[in-house]
């Protein structure tokens, strides 16, 4: 594979338990005086203990001064695109341009429909996310959407307001016609996290988004490419941790990222830690993310 040349970034993910929230909002403000570029934040809005995530995002935006705010992904299946455009934009208006919208189709549709979603399945879900992701794009950049078709019915919306920058549109896939998707019609590919799709398994994923790019008249490098990181830094497998998450030592997780910046291409990664969050997040800001960097650039100034 290819490193795509991209800032490397980093981010955490947060809990939205809504029983956690002075713990999620205390990890919020540390990682954004840490230094760090994204938090994120699942959607699984049918969990009953989950605070909605568009409504803790607006939150945590209070909470934070600087650090960009990651839905990862929202559910376009229970958010109509054009609402959830309209919401991105505003709330990035409020922020001065903190938001990045992760998407995704849809993957639970008996719980999306439990909660009045209609529950498409298979090449239904992968026309209607494409269409979104259009639909959205439109949105985002103001001024008249029109879309009639069997997905989508939005005739002369005047969108806005216009992000003070643009709100990057990333999608989440793993399977190969939303990665053909993520391809044609997103800013970005997020993966699963790694103990969903390993490390051996994302070249031939990346392929996928590659020639949908080319054959859609886009350069693959246009596109950022993110990875969901479960694990643990300076702590060993077991003990009923998840396996095929990332453990060990800082050099390790350093020589780790660092591989799969400049041998896989991700440019992004978010840490869910399966450990003490507190003291993951110190050692990942202060120690895993400086030298990852430092090695990224030296790996792309030797080339």
């Amino acid at each position: 594979m290819t490193d795509y040349g991209h800032p490397i970034t980093f981010g955490l993910s947060l809990d939205p338990d809504a029983a956690a929230i002075d713990a999620t909002r205390r990890l919020a403000r540390l990682a954004d005086t840490a230094g760090l570029d994204h938090l994120a934040v699942q959607d699984h809005p049918y969990q009953p203990g989950h605070l909605d995530t568009w409504t803790l995002i607006s939150h945590l935006a209070t909470a934070t001064s600087r650090v960009g705010l990651l839905t990862d992904v929202a559910d376009l299946q229970l958010r109509p695109p054009a609402m959830l455009a309209k919401a991105a934009a505003s709330l990035s208006v409020l922020t001065g341009g903190r938001i990045r919208l992760g998407v995704g189709g849809g993957a639970f549709a008996d719980a999306i429909a439990s909660m009045g979603g209609a529950p498409r399945r298979g090449a239904d879900m992968v026309a209607f996310t494409e269409e979104s992701l259009g639909l959205m794009h439109g949105a985002l950049a103001g001024g008249a959407v029109r879309l009639r078709s069997d997905h989508h019915t939005v005739e002369g919306y005047r969108a806005g307001p216009v992000p003070p920058s643009p709100v990057p549109l990333w999608l989440g896939a793993q399977k190969p016609k939303m990665l053909g998707v993520a391809g044609r019609a997103a800013d970005g590919w997020i993966s699963p996290l790694n103990i969903y799709v390993p490390p051996d398994e994302v070249p031939s994923r990346q392929r996928i988004v590659d020639e949908a790019a080319a054959a859609a008249g886009r350069a693959p490098a246009e596109i950022r490419r993110i990875y969901n990181v479960l694990g643990a830094i300076g702590e060993p497998a077991g003990h009923g941790r998840p396996a095929g998450g990332l453990y060990g030592d800082v050099p390790k997780w350093v020589d780790t990222l660092t591989g799969w910046a400049v041998d896989l291409g991700f440019d992004t990664f978010v840490l869910w830690p399966a450990a003490s969050a507190e003291r993951q997040l110190a050692l990942f800001a202060e120690e895993v993310v400086p030298a990852v960097r430092e090695r990224v650039e030296a790996a792309r100034s030797g080339r």
